[in-house]
Order: structure tokens, then C-alpha cells, then sequence
């Protein structure tokens, strides 16, 4: 332990402590921009300055650490000043039209200048332009940008794609895409992990929020929605809502308020997903030696974009099987248009994802199987719907819980658990169990591939075959995951990947909470979920048999694999290595 005095309280705290958690630790603020525990830990915006006795310059508080005897002040006159001057600097380099900034309400920078006071700027503006294709589903606005690093370090530290870098020196430096490509070329998954990570509006996802109020004003289309699992662990977060009232019935009751004709959920398809990807699993079980191993899931866009841009010679590897939310797209266009009796183009499908690459995943041009346009319209995040219900001044405390529509509104705690790291996998083997062995498992049988571990293993007896299993959350344990099974150190059956760390409950589409990681908290959420279900196997979905009987036949029919199924080497990544 070492011992110090910070604005004259005595503290004590183990070696190797900072600054700025030692005086946290005793009650005290100190400002940041840049800092972002665990991950950027560089002093580069100097807002989190201190001053220590004996020491000629202010020191800053997230990257130097406490020693014994120290005395520090951290809110003296000589560090206001600096700490405004910092500030001042950084604003007048910075578009402070806040007012239609997404980020408005929601942005560090402007937190620390209120907090500090700054009402007029006595520094000329000089604002970067720039230009940016406006139709890519992330956007990038130097003009925003404080050169915090932050989403370098997420890029390079936890995803491991190295899309960002600094570029110029001095007062002209600015982040960009690496290597002078456009975002166009990269390799960018779209996993939205640095715009969560971003302090600042100056990264974003597309907003596609005025598409959706157009086709909701649209008499001559159908709207149709659904609403993803994760998103049901997090959407009230920006409302105010606490979390035993932000239920999925009660965000059903927003989006009737809104308008939409028809209000799904995207549990039904991923109890789909299981029935059509647990039945491929067991069909590669059965004859193994005419493919590739191990299979690789396919639901999430950012996984499947990472891989055919890294390992392209693996990308056979993958489940054929469409992600739940184009499943779902594809059946509302088809099945679900015959049943209501209506022209299924009149049909506009929308999603609502924690992602920001399900909006890539609706676009790609073999996505569009029912024969009426893409499957899916327009895919949403969850921070664009939280906006579209603040537009639409609904108070969502008054709201009272409204169920799904049907018939595709119904969905088994397998489904729910789709939203956190190991879920999928969890949902598969409990269906596939069932489907090799005719017995349901207990419920809770493969736990163990659940936590937020960033690459779990196991093998689970299925009739007496050892089934091994691995899954990743984040890309950078994807990477280790993937150079291992090349290099033949580990061999698996099953693999599920989530670009996302902990999973789509931590999704880049999310909304965002300063310096906070909420994938295990809305994890167990939706674990919760599970417990309480009637139903947890996926196979039980009463309205996932009646599909099957009424139209699809049976998992891996022809039809099935027709509006289920797809080819994921149909289409290429930019810098798709051949």
C-alpha cells in the first residue's frame, strides 16, 4: 500500500494505483475525455490534469501513478485554468452544432465543458472538413473527432483489424481510415465497436430513422417489424426506463404507438435459425467426411464479413444458414404474406438490431429469396429506435405492455439467450440433443459455454458422441481462435463467433454509457428470460411447427433452403483476400 494526501484526505491504496482512481476511490472527480479504463490510458486530452507539490508541471491523472507522500490537489486555480485552456483548444477545433448531433445529451466533451464552466470560446474556430460516403453504414465525422484514440485502441487492442490510425502531424493531425484507403476498401466487420467507445458524435451509424417514418406514412405499404433479443436487455437505458419496466411488451406497445401494422419478433426466426442450423450440424455429424470442420454459425454479419475478409479459404466452414433476422425477412415476404393474403412487395420489413452491420447484411444482393426485393427493408439499431420514440413524444413509463402480434411473435427462452456470448451454441445443443436422441436435455445441460470469457471451450455428450465446442465473443479472440485451429493446436465440432465482446448485448448498435461495458449485465437479462420461459427449446415453437407443416415442410427442405439457406461466397468483401 501506498499512502498519499489528495485535496487533504488522506489515502491509502495498493502500489501501482493512478491518480485518478485513487482519487476516485476517496470521492473525488476528476474530468477525463480520453481516458477509457483498461483500453486508453494515454493523457492525451490533459483535461484529467493534476497538480503534486514539488512537482514544476501538472501531471495527468490516468496514466501516472501514486507514490508515497504525494500531495495533490486536483481542482486548484492552476489546474482550472489548464484544464479550461485544454478544453477551449479542443472546442475550437471541434463542430459544436449540438443541437443535431446525435450525441447530443450524450457526449463526454460537452459534459466537460459545462461542468468547467466555458460559455464563449476566446480561440478562432477552425474546423476540419470532410468528406465521407454517406451511404456506408458507419459514419465518420472529423469534424467531431477530439483525437482521443479511443477507437484505434478498440480497433487495435480488442478487435484486432487495425481499420483507424492517425494521420498528419501537428496541428493538422486527424484520425482516419489506415493504410489511406477509404472505409469503403477496409477491412471493417461493421461491428460499431469504436462508435460505442467514441466520447464524441464523430462516429456514428447511418441514420435510417426518416426512412422508417416515411414507410410508416406510407398508405400503400404494409410495415412490419421485429425486434431483435438483445435489444429487449437495453432500450429503455436512454429512455429512463429501469430495467424490470424496459420489457419487450412494453416496447411493443412504442412501436403500435408509432404506427407499425405488424409487431414480430425476432426469437421466431431464431428458433428458426436452430431448427434449420442444429439440423445441418447433425447432418455434417452424419456424414462427416463430405465437409469441412469445424462448422462455423453464421448470425452474426460482423463475424461472417470479418472471416471472408481474413480467412476467405474458411469461409466454407460456415453454416449455410441465414442469420435470424434475414430468416425472418424472407419468411414475412413469403409464408406470412400468403397467410394475411396480400402482394408481398407491399410488405416493408424492418429490424430492429443492436448492430450497426445488420444494416450491410439487409443490402447484400442475394439477401432478397422471397422474390419480392431484399428479404428486409431497413434494419434500425437500438439507439435509432430509442430516437424515433423521443420524436414521437411517447412516454414510455405510461405505457402499459402489449403482446406480439402473430404469428410470428412468438419466441422460447433459446431464442433469448441468442443476444449473449455462447447462446447460440447453448440453443443449438439443446435442439440438437433432441433431434439426435428423440429426449429433450435438462434445460440448463450446456451452461458451461456461457460467461464472458473472450473464448470458452467444451465438449458435451450428445448419444454417446463427444461434441467439442468452442466460442468467441470479440474479434480479436477470433483471430487467436482461428490461428490456433489452423495451426491444428485445438480441434473442434461446433463454433460460434460473436464480433462483438459479450456478444449482441454488447453490440455496436447499443446505446452508450461513458466508460461502461453493459454486455454482462444485459446478458443476464436475458438469461433471466430463459428461466422464466415456458418454453425453452427452440424445437417447441408451436408457430415454428406450424411453419414447417403449413409450408416449409420440414428443416433443410427444398424450401427451407430456398428462403433459409444462403451463399455466403455469393458476394465479396472489397479487400476479400483471394
Amino acid at each position: 500500500m501506498v499512502n498519499c494526501i489528495i485535496d487533504g484526505i488522506a489515502v491509502s491504496v495498493p502500489k501501482g494505483t493512478s491518480i485518478l482512481n485513487a482519487a476516485r476511490g476517496a470521492g473525488i472527480n476528476i474530468p477525463t475525455l480520453c481516458y477509457f479504463p483498461g483500453l486508453n490510458e494515454i493523457g492525451a486530452c490533459r483535461v484529467c490534469v493534476v497538480e503534486v507539490e514539488g512537482v514544476k508541471r501538472l501531471v495527468a491523472a490516468c496514466n501516472n501513478n501514486v507514490v508515497d507522500g504525494l500531495v495533490i490537489h486536483t481542482n486548484s486555480p492552476r489546474v482550472r485554468e489548464a484544464r479550461k485552456v485544454n478544453v477551449e483548444l479542443i472546442l475550437s477545433q471541434h463542430n459544436c452544432n449540438c443541437a443535431h448531433c446525435v450525441r447530443c445529451g450524450n457526449c463526454q466533451l460537452q459534459k466537460v465543458a459545462k461542468d468547467l464552466g466555458i460559455i464563449e470560446l476566446d480561440y478562432e474556430k477552425e474546423v476540419h472538413k470532410f468528406d465521407w460516403n454517406k451511404k456506408f453504414p458507419l459514419i465518420h465525422d472529423k469534424s467531431k473527432c477530439v483525437k482521443c484514440m479511443r477507437c484505434i485502441q478498440t480497433c487495435d487492442k480488442i478487435q484486432d483489424l487495425h481499420i483507424w490510425d492517425v494521420i498528419n502531424t501537428g496541428s493538422r493531425i486527424s484520425i482516419d481510415v489506415a493504410r489511406a484507403n477509404t472505409i469503403e476498401e477496409a477491412d471493417c466487420a461493421l461491428c460499431g465497436q469504436c462508435v460505442t467507445h467514441c466520447p464524441t458524435g464523430a462516429l456514428r451509424e447511418r441514420d435510417d430513422t426518416q426512412r422508417a417514418f416515411a414507410a410508416l406514412a406510407d398508405p400503400e405499404k404494409i410495415t412490419v417489424v421485429q425486434i431483435a433479443p438483445a435489444v429487449r436487455a437495453a432500450w429503455g437505458e436512454s429512455l429512463g426506463l429501469p430495467r424490470e419496466k424496459a420489457t419487450a411488451k412494453r416496447m411493443v406497445a412504442a412501436l403500435r404507438r408509432m404506427g407499425f401494422d405488424y409487431i414480430f419478433d425476432t426469437n421466431f426466426s431464431a428458433d428458426l435459425t436452430i431448427m434449420e442450423e442444429g439440423s445441418e450440424f447433425i447432418e455434417h455429424l452424419n456424414h462427416r467426411d463430405e465437409y469441412a470442420w469445424p462448422m462455423f454459425t453464421s448470425c452474426c454479419p460482423g463475424w461472417v464479413r470479418f472471416m471472408k475478409s481474413q480467412y476467405p479459404d474458411m469461409v466454407k466452414n460456415l453454416s449455410t444458414a441465414k442469420s435470424p433476422q434475414q430468416m425472418f425477412g424472407a419468411v414475412a415476404k413469403s409464408y406470412f404474406a400468403e397467410r394475411i393474403g396480400v402482394d408481398p412487395s407491399k410488405i416493408y420489413c424492418i429490424s430492429v438490431m443492436p448492430c450497426l452491420a445488420k444494416k450491410h447484411e439487409v443490402d447484400i444482393p442475394v439477401m432478397n429469396d422471397a422474390g419480392a426485393g431484399q428479404d428486409v427493408d431497413l434494419s434500425l439499431t437500438t439507439r435509432e429506435l430509442d430516437r424515433m420514440i423521443r420524436a414521437e413524444h411517447i412516454d414510455v413509463n405510461s405505457l402499459e405492455e402489449e403482446e406480439f402480434d402473430t404469428p410470428l411473435g412468438s419466441g422460447t427462452g433459446a431464442a433469448v439467450i441468442f443476444g449473449a456470448t455462447g447462446g447460440v451454441m447453448e440453443a443449438a445443443l439443446r435442439s440438437a440433443y433432441y433431434l439426435v436422441t428423440g429426449t429433450n436435455p435438462p434445460a440448463d445441460a450446456f451452461k458451461d459455454v456461457r460467461g464472458l470469457d473472450g473464448w470458452k471451450e467444451a465438449t458435451f455428450d450428445v448419444n454417446g458422441i463427444p461434441v467439442r465446442v468452442a466460442v468467441a465473443s470479440g474479434l480479436g479472440n477470433t483471430r487467436k481462435l482461428m490461428e490456433a485451429i489452423r495451426a491444428g493446436e485445438v480441434e473442434y465440432d461446433f463454433v460460434e463467433i460473436m464480433a462483438c465482446p459479450g456478444g449482441c448485448a454488447g453490440g455496436g448498435g447499443q446505446p452508450i454509457h461513458e466508460a461502461q461495458e453493459l454486455a454482462g449485465e444485459r446478458g443476464q437479462v436475458l438469461y433471466g428470460l430463459d428461466d422464466v420461459n415456458e418454453l425453452r427449446f427452440s424445437h417447441e415453437n408451436p408457430d415454428v411447427i406450424t411453419l414447417y407443416k403449413e409450408y416449409l415442410e420440414k428443416p433443410l427442405s427444398h424450401r427451407a433452403h430456398k428462403l433459409l439457406h444462403t451463399d455466403h461466397e455469393a458476394w465479396h468483401m472489397p479487400c476479400e483476400k483471394k
